[in-house]
């Protein structure tokens, strides 16, 4: 078994060696800036059924129930939530020329906080809302949540412009995920068990196409062993830190 140190150092080599790496994130990334994941223990999806108050036939049946329960929460923390290390390593690594596009499972616009320029959301974003009547989108920070549900100007019910139960993933995104996947030559999987479809598919994909595929998580995975080339256990602000500490000395 190889030590954390060599780990780490394989690590920088791989991406020392490409200008065309793509990373894949999940709530694991998010969790250190104090955003809740939705599965897992401590979920939101223990506490909640999401088919009860996360369904698109829910929030248009019942809009101010679906806001009282799970938005205006979620609002409350990702309103104050800013970029910790993991982000911010990820946008270092764009800034380096050496890593081209995220693509993320999570909701929260971190990753374009941090300075990533091509982030692909899986699941949309929580940091805008978008009118249900006249699709306008405004930023959720700056949404009044004191009557609920909030409107648009034109009367319209505001809604998060996520991804919900019964709702498809953005056809675009897909595409260009599996596009990016298949051509990139390393990729991060940083906070994400790879068990939700279609995201779970893009370690697949990159390994098929030859990329060097490096996982960062707590705990292994179902890509531990069988996908992932280096499994570096730990929590992704440190663990980038360490990254990106090695791939700066050699340069």
């Amino acid at each position: 078994m190889r030590s954390m140190d060599a780990l780490i150092a394989a690590a920088a080599e791989h991406l020392a060696a490409t200008r065309n790496a793509v990373a894949l994130t999940g709530a694991g990334i998010s969790i250190e800036s104090g955003i809740p994941a939705f599965r897992g223990p401590g979920g939101l999806w223990e506490r909640f059924d999401p088919m009860e108050i996360a369904h698109i036939d829910v929030l248009r049946r019942n809009p101010a129930m679906v806001w009282k329960v799970l938005v205006k929460d979620l609002k409350a923390v990702m309103d104050h939530a800013v970029p910790n290390d993991g982000h911010k390593g990820l946008a270092r690594l764009e800034a380096l020329g050496i890593l081209r596009t995220v693509i993320t499972q999570n909701i929260d616009g971190l990753h374009q906080m941090a300075g990533n320029t091509d982030v692909i959301e899986f699941h949309g974003s929580f940091a805008w809302q978008r009118c249900m009547q006249c699709e306008r989108r405004v930023e959720t920070r700056t949404v009044d949540d004191t009557v609920l549900p909030p409107r648009c100007g034109c009367g319209g019910v505001l809604r998060p412009d996520a991804v919900f139960f019964g709702e498809m993933i953005p056809p675009l995104a897909l595409w260009r995920s599996q596009e990016t996947t298949a051509a990139c030559e390393v990729m991060l999987v940083v906070g994400t068990s790879a068990v939700v479809q279609p995201a779970a598919s893009m370690p697949l994909i990159a390994k098929e196409n030859g990329a060097v595929v490096i996982e960062i998580n707590p705990e292994p995975t179902p890509l531990t062993g069988a996908v992932s080339d280096l499994f570096i256990p730990g929590r992704a602000g440190e663990t980038m830190n360490r990254i990106l500490a090695a791939l700066e000395s050699d340069r």
